[in-house]
């Protein structure tokens, strides 16, 4: 291949290096010219173009980078048809990515012109996910250069996706002295949600005490009828012969490996039991952030094998405590810019503090409050508003006749404000990546500070709550990401958000929004001096 400026005359079956405008006619980079392009630059007066003109043994860069593709051996991925110069291959499902690196490196080796980029080792994949790209730098490459390249991808599987299975998990939680039981159930939660990605599901769990015989017991009947098992201690191991593995090897199973080089997550034990594997997991596993303890726990359910030496070879990389975090959601979420946030407007309250008088019902500037919420509330970004009804139901529906809201109805509205959570977010569509909570009695929040939040919250990747504020006290509403969900259905009495966010320790992120942040009308005082006029 020659590259350089030719003269017109001899340019027809040249490669442009770049977009050329002959007149109205525009030839975008990469075109190959033809007789009647030619003519056509001509006629534009122009003498001479960029461009690269092949020789009879190139392959243009198309035509290279299908062939290199084509010759691979890969499973669980799709690759795309060529274009610019690129191949690239997608993930047919969810699952952990392998790759050969001394397959990849030897071919890089070869000549700059052909490249191959992966993701990581081991990489956790979504469906359709790019994990690798075949890249063709210049217009065209030698064909020779091909076929050595198509030589060494003979020799085996250059990657893969090795796709997560349906696993079924039993767990084990061991018990002390002033352990509460809120984080037990949480740890489930977690779990649960670390198992939905793969389509996992648990199955069975065992609280026993912290002692080795119980939990040898229960982890050898949970083995029979599952295909993992995973044990939270109490305590965290603190020798090689403490009640986790001790409690493994009286079950009957073994060892494989007591500790990993990856923090957080050094606790973590790996072992056998009746042909099953048994994850004695570290404290932080309670926790949804990244840990140790997702990286063996994903590689098991994509059918990988991980031995004591893989652990051993987990420390370069294994400092996960500064690095961002995957997210954790029960499915892929789309791009930050599309994430879909719902609004649950809680209008279910019998306004018990006013004494009689409904304060949604109030009037400010001639409108019901709830109204004018519910207005505020379809006119941001949010992508609809459930309005959870209760007290007064039909009245709160005949007040927000004609505004494009879907209700919920709460029969249980006097038990608390944890069945309107609940009757809210159930409504909710499964793309739904986050719930802003709104109360119907805030006349001071308006449209733009709701766009605000949400803003936020899609710049946070919509793994975090946010929460309104004003100088620098938290306030409502408050925006719940979607891993919340589940522990929604758990909440009992009259116990809201905030008690929600503090038990589950996420990042929480205050947006200040000004006094409407603070402002509700519980009492007549507060409802008259914000401008409402209360209604019988």
């Amino acid at each position: 291949m020659k590259f350089g400026p030719i003269p017109i005359e001899t340019a027809e079956g040249a490669v442009l290096a770049h977009a050329t405008t002959a007149g109205e006619k525009r030839f975008r980079k990469a075109h190959r010219l033809s007789a009647e392009d030619v003519a056509i630059l001509k006629r534009a007066g122009i003498s001479q173009v960029v461009a690269a003109v092949l020789s009879r043994d190139d392959l243009s860069e198309d035509a290279a980078a299908q062939k290199i593709a084509e010759s691979m051996t890969f499973s669980g991925i799709e690759a795309r048809p060529a274009a610019t110069g690129r191949v690239n291959l997608h993930a047919n499902a969810p699952g952990i990515f392998t790759v050969s690196a001394a397959l990849v490196d030897a071919i890089n080796a070869v000549d700059p012109a052909i490249t191959i980029a992966t993701l990581a080792q081991h990489a956790p994949v979504e469906k359709g996910q790019m994990v690798a790209t075949v890249k063709i730098i210049p217009f065209a490459v030698a064909s020779a250069v091909v076929e050595a390249v198509m030589q060494i991808c003979a020799g085996g599987e250059i990657f893969a996706v090795n796709a997560f299975k349906p696993v079924r998990v039993g767990v084990i939680q061991t018990v002390l002295p002033g352990i509460k039981p809120g984080v037990l159930d949480k740890t489930l939660r977690v779990t649960e949600a670390r198992l939905a990605r793969s389509g996992g599901r648990l199955t069975a769990e065992r609280r026993t005490p912290h002692e080795v015989a119980p939990v040898a017991q229960a982890a050898a009947s949970l083995a029979r009828d599952n295909d993992m098992v995973v044990i939270f201690g109490a305590s965290a191991m603190s020798d090689f012969a403490d009640v986790v593995p001790a409690a493994i090897e009286m079950a009957g199973g073994t060892v494989i490996r007591a500790g990993m080089p990856v923090d957080p997550g050094n606790l973590l034990v790996l072992g056998t039991l009746a042909g099953k594997r048994i994850i004695g997991a570290p404290g932080c596993a309670r926790s949804p952030k990244e840990n140790g303890f997702d990286w063996v726990l994903d590689r098991l359910v994509a059918g990988l094998d991980v031995t004591a030496k893989d652990i051993a070879g987990m420390g370069v990389g294994g400092l996960l405590m500064e690095i961002p975090t995957r997210p954790q959601p029960r499915e892929p979420l789309p791009a930050k810019s599309r994430l879909k946030v719902a609004i649950v407007l809680l209008a279910a309250g019998r306004s018990s503090r006013m004494g009689g008088p409904n304060k949604l019902m109030a009037l400010f500037d001639g409108k019901p409050l709830v109204r004018r919420t519910a207005e505020r509330a379809l006119g941001s970004k949010t992508s609809g508003t459930i309005v959870v009804t209760g007290h007064q139901r039909e009245r709160v529906r005949a007040a927000l006749s004609g505004l494009d809201v879907t209700f919920a109805d709460n029969p249980d509205f006097a038990d608390g404000l944890s069945t309107s959570l609940k009757a809210g977010i159930a409504y909710l569509p499964e793309d739904t990546a986050g719930a802003m909570i709104v109360l119907g009695d805030m006349p001071g929040v308006v449209s733009d500070d709701l766009d605000r939040l949400i803003d936020a919250f899609r710049k946070a990747g919509g793994n975090s709550v946010v929460r309104a504020s004003h100088q620098g006290k938290r306030g409502n509403p408050v925006l719940l990401p979607r891993s919340l969900f589940p522990a929604i259905a758990h909440l009992e009495g009259d116990t809201g958000a905030r008690h929600l966010v503090e038990a589950e320790g996420l990042d929480v992120i205050d947006v200040e929004i000004g006094e409407g942040a603070s402002v509700d009308v519980d009492t007549r005082e507060a409802l008259e001096g914000a401008g409402g006029v209360l209604q019988d």
